[in-house]
């Protein structure tokens, strides 16, 4: 029975780690657009930090846009997957507080829904790691899975 039990584990593991990859890749694509326009436009991102109200406005735009940009990195390679998972859950927080709260829940009101998605799902990366489709797996935890 105890054999039985983890071999069903490990099968059960393959999905697991196909979907993590697909969430981890989701996240990397769907930050990747907000990123670029900050980094690219630093001023104006500061500029409507301070319009916001958030606090060091220049140093949180900064720090907002280099954390993006490395979780795109970061995510896509599957690399320190739990750490950024959770600087990215701290910019999801500060988003659904700063920008979407006002307007409610619907994404249609320009509301919290998909920053919420966003933390949820960087969650459960922080939570899970990043499956055994990553750099991660491959340079730290080898055999894990196996």
């Amino acid at each position: 029975m105890k054999n039985f039990i983890g071999e069903l584990r490990v099968f059960m593991s393959y999905p697991q780690n196909s979907v993590l990859l697909l969430a981890r890749l989701t996240l990397a694509y769907g930050f990747t657009i907000p990123a670029l326009m900050k980094i690219q436009n630093l001023e104006e991102s500061r500029l409507w930090f301070v319009e916001l109200g958030i606090p060091f406005a220049g140093f949180s735009s900064y720090m907002v846009s280099g954390i993006e940009v490395m979780g795109i990195i970061l995510l896509t390679l599957g690399l320190f997957t739990r750490y950024i998972a959770l600087f990215l859950s701290f910019v999801m927080l500060g988003a659904i507080f700063f920008v979407h709260l006002q307007h409610g829940y619907s994404v249609a009101d320009n509301g919290i829904e998909i920053p919420f998605y966003y933390f949820i799902f960087l969650m459960i990366l922080a939570s899970f790691g990043p499956g055994r489709y990553s750099l991660d797996q491959l340079l730290f935890k080898r055999g894990q899975y196996e």
